[in-house]
């Protein structure tokens, strides 16, 4: 059974019998712990009739088997608790609720779920179908001359509106609006709203692929299953039955439609405890999360703060108290001030554990020198080397984090520590292992849906002796035959030609004879490759995989990327080479999530990988720590603070007035639910919201960057791509104070 030694704050928690209950937490409170705690705590104490579970909410896949390994832990027999408790993703529950009833939400009894790729894919295709049929000219800026205005259409804008399309869709599935109540409201609109009727128009088609399909997304879940809850009374009434207890962590990433689900089912005096710490909601700008809905909830109701935390050594605490405070007190922007709040985090009272590490000042180094962004790169990977440099063979080595804002960044720093044989962590969107696998396989179906181009069979070669580019003189060889074949003017008189006309036979006198024997080779394996075009994508992708990987990594890759390969062939039965190439190249240029390639960030645990150094974004993170952690790129874009010099990422340079498109579409939907003046809309307002709200929480992702850092922290700043960033305004005030505390 497990020792659990509550601390003051946990044993207050602990008291709780009943009701409505807001928690407060810090980062490394222990929130996971403390739920799994009180769960058990109250099957223990008999509070459950038969047919009854107590409900437990969280937030991503890999937190329900933490949960339920920890529950199974407070018992000395386990199969005492059996039955008795169900831990679920608020996206698993809303799966639990529509199954049971999918036709009281017109659903079929054998619906499919689409995941984000194919959403993704969906999506595109109603923005291509808009952009072919409708001009988007009058929001771009007048002053592109044609030659940039052609670029823009042909290769931003799709990305462009495919941003708005998606947050767009979110949001009116998040207000339960469906195509049909959307365009019931633009009818009956007193003035045109045109983003709003671009909404519609991508939101219309995409659904109607969905129903075609039998399918719906992961947003449709939350919305229909509140929408079963809000219709459907008996049925609620049995769901309210079979979970008395709802406990709910990470609540700060609750959106409106997904809290409105755990309210209905607790009903309004029913037991129900949310966890979570709007200090860390760094979410909102890529999903509906909305952390004011957990601070009202904590202020509305009987609460409790959970301050103590174990992970960080005292002058780290200091440091991100030191932040909360200056960002409530001020924070030169009025509205920002909200951003950060009240509990200061707390060392663990003498006597309970963990104990933090002990006090070290000097493991923090806040760099006030400007970098270049290569400079800032090169500094700290001469760090990193230096400190791992700096101990013994036989010596327990630290766990080290480099975070950076954006995951292109993280593909530098990742490069540049390779170089010097650092050991990597890769846990950005899609590993660099990724990236090479995937894109050379990319190279070679590129060949192979083209057949009769000389530029791609070259690329083929070259990643046909990808093993040789790190010896300086094959990589030479490599390069001479490849630009030979390059010269190829009829790839057909190279690969399958007749006596008359073998290219090869014209340059063998002027060549070296390992150079023709070197061609050779290749043309019989290029053959190999042209008879197995017509196999199914997942055996043509593993037939190649044999030629060209021999690494046991690699290999496995490819079978992984065989599958998703596969799996989209069958998705989309016209598809043929030259889409499924187009498919893996996506995956190799980073561009979409490919999932399976590294450990989920919050399955990930850094102690199995000491001595080695993990990369990743802030955003990942959460929820983890390090021994050693780097901070990188606190400047002033990465997280700007409302000064008249800041640019902001989601405001493109190719609309006209700096719009944020994406908040001008949602202050549109707004305003069509408004019967409010207040809410009608006014261009550009929206946009100076957002840039309030980014403000926000770019703070928040600091303050969760900080707290990563167990015993020492560095961060530093670089002046950006085009040389005119500053160290962020809360990068500059840590740095005034933490000199006058020394």
């Amino acid at each position: 059974m497990n020792s659990f030694s509550p601390r003051p704050s946990q044993q207050n928690i602990l008291r709780y019998n009943g009701g409505r209950l807001g928690i407060a937490a810090v980062p490394g409170a222990g929130k996971t712990h403390i739920l799994s705690a009180l769960a058990a705590q109250l099957i223990q104490n008999k509070q459950l009739q038969d047919g009854q579970e107590i409900l437990i909410v969280t937030l991503v896949n890999s937190a329900v088997d933490n949960f339920e390994n920890r529950i199974k832990g407070f018992f000395d027999n386990p199969l005492t608790a059996l039955y008795k408790y169900r831990v679920r993703t608020l996206h698993g529950l809303a799966h639990d609720i529509v199954r049971e009833k999918p036709a009281s939400v017109s659903l079929d009894e054998r619906f499919t779920i689409i995941d984000e790729r194919e959403a993704s894919f969906i999506r595109r295709e109603a923005v291509s179908a808009w952009l072919a049929t409708n001009s988007f000219d009058d929001y771009l800026d007048p002053a592109l001359d044609s030659s940039k205005l052609d670029w823009v259409k042909r290769s931003q804008l799709p990305n462009l509106l495919d941003s708005l399309a998606n947050a767009f869709i979110r949001s009116a599935k998040d207000r339960l609006l469906t195509p049909e109540s959307l365009r019931a409201k633009l009818d009956n609109s007193a003035s045109p709203l045109p983003l709003a009727e671009l909404g519609y128009a991508i939101y219309s088609d995409y659904q109607r692929a969905l129903a075609y399909r039998g399918a719906v997304d992961f947003d449709d879940l939350i919305r229909l299953a509140l929408t079963l809850l809000q219709n459907d009374a008996d049925y609620l009434e049995r769901l309210r039955y079979r979970y008395p207890f709802i406990l709910e962590d990470e609540a700060q990433d609750s959106s409106l439609s997904q809290q409105k689900i755990l309210e209905l089912l607790s009903g309004e005096h029913g037991n129900w405890v949310r966890v979570g710490d709007p200090n860390q909601a760094i979410f909102e700008t890529f999903t509906t999360a909305n952390p004011d809905l957990l601070r009202n909830f904590i202020a509305t109701n009987h609460n409790a703060d959970m301050p103590e935390s174990g992970r960080s050594q005292p002058a780290v605490i200091a440091l991100a108290n030191h932040l909360i405070d200056w960002v409530m007190n001020s924070h030169p922007e009025l509205q920002a001030r909200t951003a950060l709040s009240l509990p200061h985090i707390a060392p663990v009272p003498a006597g309970y554990e963990p104990v933090n590490p002990p006090d070290n000042p000097e493991g923090i180094k806040l760099i006030g020198k400007k970098f270049t962004p290569d400079e800032e790169i090169n500094n700290i990977t001469k760090s990193v080397k230096g400190y791992l440099d700096s101990f013994a063979e036989n010596e327990i080595k630290p766990t080290i984090a480099i975070l950076v804002p954006r995951n292109a960044r993280g593909v530098e720093v990742i490069e540049a520590l390779k170089k010097k044989n650092i050991e990597v962590i890769e846990l950005i969107s899609s590993t660099s292992t990724t990236r090479a696998a995937a894109g050379s396989l990319n190279y070679l179906l590129a060949y192979l849906a083209d057949p009769q181009s000389a530029r791609k069979l070259s690329k083929a070669y070259e990643v046909w002796r990808r093993d040789w580019r790190e010896e300086v003189e094959k990589a030479e060889f490599v390069k001479v035959v490849s630009g030979l074949i390059q010269r190829v003017y009829e790839v057909e008189n190279f690969i399958a030609p007749n006596q008359a006309e073998d290219w090869l036979a014209t340059i063998s006198e002027s060549e070296a004879d390992e150079v023709i024997q070197e061609l050779n080779e290749f043309r019989v394996t290029v053959r190999r490759w042209l008879n197995a075009v017509t196999l199914p994508i997942d055996q043509l992708i593993l037939t190649l995989a044999q030629d060209v990987f021999t690494e046991t990594p690699d290999l496995a890759l490819a079978h992984k990327l065989a599958f998703v390969l596969r799996k989209a062939a069958d998705d989309h039965n016209d598809w043929r080479l030259p889409e499924l190439t187009a498919e893996l190249a996506v995956i190799a240029k980073n561009e979409r999530r490919f999932i399976g390639f590294s450990e989920d960030d919050s399955g990930f645990d850094p102690e199995r990988h000491r001595g080695k150094v993990a990369v990743t974004t802030m955003h990942r993170a959460k929820g983890l720590e390090w021994d050693r952690v780097y901070l990188m790129s606190v400047n002033s874009y990465d997280f700007p603070s409302g000064t008249p010099n800041d640019n902001f990422i989601s405001e493109k340079w190719f609309i006209r007035q700096g719009l944020n498109m994406e908040a001008e579409a949602l202050a549109q939907l707004t305003a069509l639910e408004s019967n409010s003046e207040y809410d009608w809309y006014e261009e550009g307002k929206a946009t100076f919201e957002s840039r309030l709200g980014y403000i926000k929480e770019r703070l928040r992702l600091f303050y969760v960057g900080i707290t990563r850092a167990k015993k020492e922290l560095i961060v530093t700043w670089n002046s950006g791509r085009q040389s005119d960033a500053t160290p962020s305004l809360a990068l500059s005030e840590l740095l005034g104070w933490w000199e006058a505390q020394r």
